[in-house]
């Protein structure tokens, strides 16, 4: 336990003792939202990010060591654990060391080797690797000649030792460490075309790169080209002595078989040892790709979720299609659908007037100031529908167009048949679409985050381990802003920490029954909802019925005693909550650890207090630049080189940002062109839901693509 702190701590840069701390909490049972926010004592006040860091490298570490005792345990029962050997497991770092260590135990099918052993030629192999034999080859070779064990001449018994040695130079972990670390050096991945047409992996037809520099969204697309037969791919290790490599440690060339041993080495690369390492280099660097693109997913999912909410505004979904009618929902400030509708503005009805009369009664009837258009099939020609429609209307009115990857998931789901059971699929996906404005995360948790479309080759991932990934991201999003425990649905409550989805349901029918909730302990009348559960909770659940003030902030109930004597002693009560601006003041009048101490918590917690009783129940996406409405519309033909545009971040990959500047088609902002500085990836300087200035660079009207830059002209630098 001691080293796998000590490993934790290394890896994370964070003290021994806090990583410890967040071990143990995590093995009690608690949750990462919590013991993030109302356990930053502990572990010195890591944020989610981190201690979600620290989880899944602690169940790696036990994972490594559960495998470590597997194989000890394993060989041991072969009666061939030594000292040396049981020392080196237990050093093993990665799990690729403890296979490597296991390989000449493991039990294998019948090889070349095996055969040759049971021949009786392994004593041969001894005497050959040591130099042995005044008679040369022949003289050793010649006692193990046995027709009747099929060994008829001296060249059969020399071929059967050079199997078994090869078979053990393919096993030693030593020998292919050096060769690995080789082959990651010095290797190439590379792909040619499997097929003569012209495919979306062109760019691969005739393709190499260094192992140590490909870029993981290469690998996942040479992985998907081969996977869809356009290519053949395959790992040239470069220009080196793999034999000469492999013979370092067991003979030099001065050995009176050197000859015969160059020709084994070579043998055990060719046939034995370059197949597996190809397969695990490929295997690393999916996974490493994997990684990234899980991690990119991650950082794309986050700001999407806290993009800033168009609170109190009636809004209007507007669900483009062409055939089938444009489908209309409006919502009021809460969310509640007003009115639905049906119009046919695009072709091949083209009903534009009779769409912008039904368009100006939903508006006039319901004082809608804003329209979330969604950004599918016609989405262009609504969105200049809807343009022209604002000039005339004269009200106002602003739109945006709304990502509605996922929508179409919901409409058909379970959960939007039981929201609403009277509205075909189509309308569904309007409501969504108009609350997706309103409140992106309230509506977003209702779809599997990898609906979501903010990655890239999502499909390709291990679907398990994104899930996880991106269930954090969700579950830490929710816990941050906060929820009402009278209005949030079971899809927005089962995210927040501690509450399983079956809680969720029983909370919901506790209100169904019971009516709202008047206070947080009420909560423990819910079926299923334990004082375990409630403690991971309660903080993150905002009950604005309630008559203790306290049950409307992020203060934890386990901190209300706290919060009162801090009020108490700085000359406030619970009824000054909510307009305290010189609360911070006297606090450091009074002296935060002197008070911390006075009111029995850690200073981190204190001041979480402090900053709560000042803005009770702040949402922090207010903070943040809200989101860019429009009311006029451009045309990719209206773009020029120089062009000074106003875009918003749609969604960051490897090798760029794509910003929506209002043209219906997303401009690339390639990584070397967001920042004068050097950045690494380009989440390190831009997010999802960014507004951000950008200029054209380039337009290739006839494949729909923009080059964006949002590099600042030397002259305004």
């Amino acid at each position: 336990m001691d080293n796998l702190i000590k490993t934790l701590a290394g890896e994370l840069h964070v003290q021994p003792q806090h990583a410890q701390a967040v071990v143990a909490l995590l093995d009690e049972g608690n949750t990462v939202p919590f013991i993030a926010r109302y356990r930053k004592e502990q572990h010195g006040a890591m944020d989610d990010q981190t201690i979600r860091l620290l989880a899944d490298r602690l169940t790696y570490l036990r994972g490594l060591e559960a495998r470590k005792g597997e194989v000890l345990a394993a060989i041991e029962g072969q009666g061939k654990l030594t000292e040396e050997l049981t020392e080196a497991v237990a050093n093993a770092a990665t799990l690729a060391e403890v296979e490597d260590l296991y390989r000449p135990y493991r039990p294998k099918r019948r090889t070349r080797a095996g055969i040759a052993r049971e021949k009786g030629l392994e004593p041969l192999t001894d005497l050959l690797l040591a130099g042995k034999g005044d008679g040369g080859l022949e003289g050793l070779c010649e006692p193990y000649i046995d027709p009747e064990k099929g060994v008829e001449t001296a060249e059969d018994a020399l071929q059967g030792a050079k199997d078994i040695l090869a078979e053990g130079f393919s096993d030693d972990a030593n020998i292919r460490g050096r060769l690995r670390a080789q082959l990651q050096k010095n290797g190439s991945l590379c792909s040619v075309a499997a097929v003569e047409e012209d495919t979306v992996y062109r760019l691969y037809y005739d393709f190499q790169e260094p192992i140590k520099k490909l870029q993981s969204h290469r690998v996942l697309a040479i992985n998907r080209g081969e996977r869809e037969g356009a290519l053949k791919v395959s790992v040239q290790p470069g220009s080196w002595d793999a034999a000469g490599l492999i013979l370092r440690e067991a003979a030099s060339p001065r050995h009176p078989y050197y000859a015969v041993l160059q020709e084994t080495a070579q043998d055990a690369w060719d046939r034995l040892i370059f197949p597996s390492l190809e397969r695990e280099v490929r295997n690393d660097l999916t996974d490493m790709a994997n990684e990234q693109a899980i991690r990119t997913f991650s950082l794309n999912l986050r700001p999407l979720l806290m993009q800033p909410p168009v609170k109190n505004r009636v809004t209007l979904g507007f669900d483009p299609a062409y055939r089938t009618g444009c489908k209309l929902a409006v919502v009021d400030g809460t969310g509640k659908v007003l009115e639905t509708a049906v119009i046919y503005p695009t072709k091949p009805h083209n009903k534009i007037a009779e769409g912008k009369q039904t368009l100006r009664r939903l508006c006039d009837r319901h004082g809608v100031t804003c329209i979330a258009i969604g950004n599918g099939t016609a989405s262009r020609e609504s969105e200049i529908f809807v343009s022209e429609f604002i000039k005339e209307y004269g009200g106002e009115v602003s739109y945006m167009v709304v990502s509605e990857a996922g929508a179409s998931v919901y409409s058909a789901s379970k959960l939007g048949a039981e929201e609403f059971p009277d509205f075909d699929v189509s309308l569904r996906s309007a409501v969504s679409i108009a609350r997706r404005l309103q409140d992106p995360l309230a509506e977003l948790v209702k779809i599997d985050p990898k609906a979501i479309g903010v990655g890239q080759y999502q499909h390709d991932m291990p679907q398990a381990q994104l899930s996880q990934a991106l269930d954090g991201v969700v579950e830490d999003c929710v816990n941050a802003v906060g929820v009402d425990l009278n209005t949030a649905s079971p899809s927005l409550l089962r995210r927040v920490a501690g509450v399983s989805p079956t809680v969720a349901k029983n909370v919901a029918a506790y209100r169904e029954e019971k009516g709202s909730f008047h206070t947080r302990k009420e909560l423990l009348k819910v079926p299923k909802l334990g004082p375990k559960a409630f403690e991971q909770c309660a903080g993150f659940l905002r009950v604005p019925e309630s008559e203790n003030v306290l049950d409307h902030t992020a203060v934890h109930p386990e901190s209300y005693k706290a919060a009162e004597k801090l009020l108490k002693l700085c000359g406030y009560g619970l009824q000054d909550v909510g307009n305290l601006s010189e609360l911070g003041k006297r606090l450091d009048e009074l002296g935060t650890e002197k008070a911390a101490e006075a009111c029995g918590v850690g200073v981190p917690t204190l001041r979480d207090i402090c900053a709560e009783l000042q803005k009770p129940g702040r949402d922090p996406r207010d903070e943040l630049p809200p989101p860019l409405l429009r009311t006029d519309v451009m045309d990719l033909a209206d773009l020029v080189p120089g062009m000074q545009l106003m875009g918003t971040v749609r969604n960051v990959v490897d090798f760029g940002a794509f910003v929506d500047i209002g043209v219906h088609q997303d401009g690339l902002v390639h990584v070397s062109q967001i920042t004068d500085r050097f950045i690494r990836h380009p989440s390190e300087a831009v997010a999802v839901g960014d507004v951000v200035e950008v200029a054209v660079l380039e337009v290739d009207a006839p494949r729909k693509r923009i080059s964006l830059t949002m590099k600042k002209p030397k002259a305004q630098l």
